[in-house]
C-alpha cells in the first residue's frame, strides 16, 4: 500500500515501501516525478490528492519509476533510456537545463548518467533541494549492474554533483532512508571509486546476477566478481 507523505508545502512524497515518488501541486497543473512499479498505485494516489492535469517527468527509465507510465500515457524521459519503457507510452525527451515549475519549486534538469545511461537529477537551487533518482543513496544497495548502466560514468557523475553539494541542503533519494544530507553524495563517490579500483571484496548474491559489495559507506550490487 502506498504511503502519501505532506512533507513541504504542495510538496507530497508517495512510499510503497520499496520505492518512492514524488508530486507537486500549483494552481493549474501538477509535477509528479517517476510512476513507481505499476502495482504502486500512484495514479491512485495522484488522484485523491489532485484532479488537476499531470506532468510526468522520470528520474531514469527502470521498471520501478516508469511502471505506472501507462496510467499517465505520457513523460519527460531522458533518450538514453527511452529503450527501457514499454507500453504505448508517449514520450518526450529531458536534457540537461531543462527547468519545471510548479507550486513555488523550481526544478533544474541535470544529467548523471551511470546508475542508467539516461539517469537525471532535478535541483532546486533556491529551496537547496536535489532529487537524485537511485544514483544518491544513504548506505544502499545502489543497483550497478545490467547491460543499462555504467561505473565510469556514475563515478563522473557523482564527481559533477559534489560540485553542487555546497548548494544542496536536503536530498531525497527514491530508495531507502530519507531526508540524506549532501555529504552522500561525497561518501557514494568514495565507495564507487573503491569498487573500480578492486578495493572492495566482493560476495555473490543469493538470488540477482551480481555481487555485493560493501564499501566504507555504501552498498553496490555489480556485475563483476572480484
Amino acid at each position: 500500500m502506498t504511503e502519501t507523505t505532506l512533507f513541504m508545502d504542495n510538496f507530497y512524497i508517495f512510499d510503497d515501501g520499496h520505492v518512492r515518488q514524488f508530486l507537486i501541486t500549483g494552481e493549474d497543473e501538477a509535477l509528479l516525478i517517476d510512476t513507481g512499479f505499476e502495482d504502486s498505485h500512484v495514479y491512485e494516489a495522484v488522484r485523491k490528492i489532485t484532479d488537476l492535469p499531470v506532468r510526468v517527468i522520470l528520474t531514469h527509465g527502470d521498471v520501478d519509476h516508469a511502471g505506472g507510465l501507462k496510467d499517465f500515457g505520457k513523460c519527460c524521459l531522458h533518450k538514453a533510456d527511452w529503450h527501457l519503457v514499454k507500453g504505448d507510452i508517449e514520450l518526450e525527451p529531458l536534457s540537461e537545463g531543462d527547468v519545471f515549475m510548479c507550486g513555488g519549486y523550481r526544478f533544474e534538469t541535470i544529467e548523471i548518467p551511470g546508475h542508467t545511461y539516461g539517469s537525471v537529477a532535478f535541483i532546486d537551487r533556491e529551496k537547496k533541494l536535489l532529487l537524485p533518482g537511485d544514483s544518491v543513496q544513504k548506505a544502499g544497495p545502489i543497483f550497478m549492474f545490467g547491460s543499462h548502466r555504467n561505473l565510469d560514468l556514475y563515478i563522473e557523475s557523482q564527481k559533477k554533483m559534489c560540485t553542487l553539494s555546497e548548494q544542496v541542503e536536503t536530498i531525497l533519494p527514491c530508495h531507502h532512508e530519507y531526508p540524506i544530507g549532501p555529504e552522500c553524495i561525497g561518501r557514494n563517490l568514495e565507495d564507487a571509486l573503491a569498487l573500480k579500483n578492486g578495493e572492495l571484496a566482493g560476495e555473490k548474491h543469493p538470488y540477482l546476477p551480481c555481487y555485493s559489495y560493501k564499501g566504507k559507506w555504501t552498498e553496490f550490487y555489480y556485475e563483476n566478481e572480484a
